[in-house]
């Protein structure tokens, strides 16, 4: 595969703004932002953190998905195991940066790529493999000016 040719905007990393919470035989990703589509994308990232070091990512790629919802939990839903999928099938990709590209939030519809390379055990320390996303607690709030997302992953 051709190495991809980056904008100097796609090479800027954002800042980390998610969290981990302790939950019975899973984990609870806690992310957020000014806005939503901020709070999803630092929602991925934790993701794929949790499985990886990302500090260990270049960005050599980026792939696009697309992921419809019927509202915007199950628009999470639906986003993250997208990504979740590109991680676990072919191209096997870890992602240091996502950027959502479009975002409809009448019809509940994300476009976004995902920034980094293919997951190699000779680089990347393995984590925590994530087995699914799930519904329970899936929840997404506006707090004056802050987006924060909560998801609890099956580990």
């Amino acid at each position: 595969m051709a190495q991809y040719e980056f904008t100097d905007e796609e090479t800027q990393l954002p800042p980390i703004k998610y969290e981990y919470l302790d939950h019975t035989a899973d984990v609870q990703l806690h992310a957020w932002g000014s806005n939503l589509e901020e709070a999803f994308e630092q929602c991925a990232m934790a993701m794929f953190a949790y499985m990886t070091d990302i500090e260990c990512v270049d960005l050599h790629e980026a792939h696009q998905i697309e992921a419809q919802g019927t509202d915007l939990e199950s628009l999470l839903f639906h986003f993250l195991d997208e990504f979740l999928f590109l991680f676990s099938c072919e191209p096997f990709l870890v992602a240091r940066k996502v950027k959502i590209t479009e975002f409809d939030h009448e019809n509940f519809r994300i476009v976004a790529k995902g920034y980094g390379e293919q997951f190699s055990l000779g680089k990347h320390p393995q984590g925590t493999e994530v087995k699914a996303i799930t519904y329970s607690n899936l929840q997404v709030h506006n707090k004056a000016e802050k987006y924060e997302v909560f998801v609890i992953i099956d580990i």
